[in-house]
């Protein structure tokens, strides 16, 4: 008697596990057409790995706690943000790489590194555990940088280089937020929209009314029935995406009158980390329960579920969209080294990164 042998595909499996880490990971970020990965802990440390060849290339200490965010300013300047109140922006070209250590956290948690040129530290409230927000001004060298206010609700925007405040807004006194626990910056032409998900479950979208100068809520929906984790925009569809500490994830719009919002019970409780890929088709979620979930972002349909760490999960990031075919014009006559192929298929993949509660960063090739 024959027996029919199964169809199911085993799971997948990372395209390599990142080791470094004695603390939990809390941020992830691709830089450098994905040549280069940021991961940051719970006990401040910050490593920038070499993609291709799996190594650390720079590890320094930038906060004397938690880091909760890490960012880039183009391509030679890394911003991290942490629980000691700290938002930093450091100069890290990559020439600059060789002057820092290469030594791990997990080989040496005690001993004090060399950091990199520290251009700006501002002092900010980090007490909610929410994540900054960052986006270029149209036209402009300058970015803005958005944080959480001593109060609760509030959120305050910078703008940097010049460290100078652009702007405070004051959540709705017609409504119960509470603190407010992750933000979302998006420009609409010359148009700045500021997103703020609340402790309460609520979500809105604030903008200056050109006639008062005042910042209003021109969007308020509460989707949730616990407090919001994460946010991220999707700019090319124009929606945005919360959640939460419950199961739902709720897409919104991001323009008044554009479509109604659409929510989805996903039954997992905990997704957090919420980040739409650059291109907008699809969106990842880091689970509390060490599962990575990958989403249409049109559909809102559940398209993979990535499962290798044994504990929560708490950061994910995507690799920057590379033209596979720019390469010069000397390398392109001639065949490719080991090194070169290395490379060169770094940038090609369609990585996906997570940090776990484990101290390790999974790499992925999604879609």
């Amino acid at each position: 008697m024959e027996v029919a042998q199964s169809t199911t595909l085993p799971p997948a499996q990372p395209v390599y596990v990142l080791r470094g880490h004695t603390a939990q990971i809390h941020a992830v970020h691709f830089l450098r057409q994905n040549l280069r990965l940021l991961s940051g802990d719970a006990e401040g440390w910050v490593v920038l790995w070499d993609v291709p060849i799996r190594r650390p290339v720079a590890v320094w200490r930038a906060h004397k706690s938690a880091v909760l965010t890490l960012d880039t300013w183009d391509d030679d300047k890394i911003i991290t943000h942490g629980r000691d109140n700290k938002l930093c922006v450091w100069q890290l070209r990559q020439e600059d790489e060789g002057s820092l250590s290469t030594t791990l956290p997990i080989d040496d948690a005690e001993s004090e590194r060399k950091k990199p040129w520290l251009l700006h530290s501002l002092h900010v409230n980090a007490l909610n555990f929410c994540s900054f927000a960052m986006c270029r001004v149209p036209d402009s060298a300058s970015i803005l940088i958005a944080v959480t206010g001593i109060q609760d609700g509030h959120v305050n925007v910078t703008a940097l280089p010049s460290e100078d405040r652009v702007a405070t807004i004051i959540d709705p006194k017609s409504i119960q937020t509470g603190m407010c626990m992750a933000i979302g910056l998006h420009y609409t032409g010359n148009k700045l929209h500021v997103i703020a998900g609340y402790e309460s479950g609520f979500v809105c979208v604030f903008t200056k009314d050109a006639a008062t100068n005042h910042w209003q809520a021109i969007y308020t929906h509460k989707p949730h029935t616990q407090p919001i984790l994460s946010l991220d925009i999707a700019p090319s569809l124009g929606y945005f995406y919360s959640s939460s500490a419950d199961d739902i994830i709720t897409r919104h719009p991001l323009l008044l009158h554009t479509s109604e919002p659409k929510t989805l019970r996903t039954r997992h409780a905990g997704q957090q980390s919420l980040t739409v890929r650059h291109d907008g088709r699809i969106f990842a979620t880091a689970g509390w329960d060490g599962r990575v979930r990958v989403y249409s972002a049109k559909s809102m349909k559940e398209l993979a579920v990535l499962k290798w760490h044994k504990e929560g999960c708490y950061a994910i990031a995507f690799a920057d969209s590379v033209d596979e075919n720019v390469s010069g014009d000397e390398v392109a006559k001639r065949e490719l080294t080991v090194s070169e192929q290395r490379v060169q298929m770094t940038k090609a993949m369609h990585w996906l990164a997570a940090g776990s509660k484990d101290g390790k960063v999974s790499l992925w090739d999604v879609y």
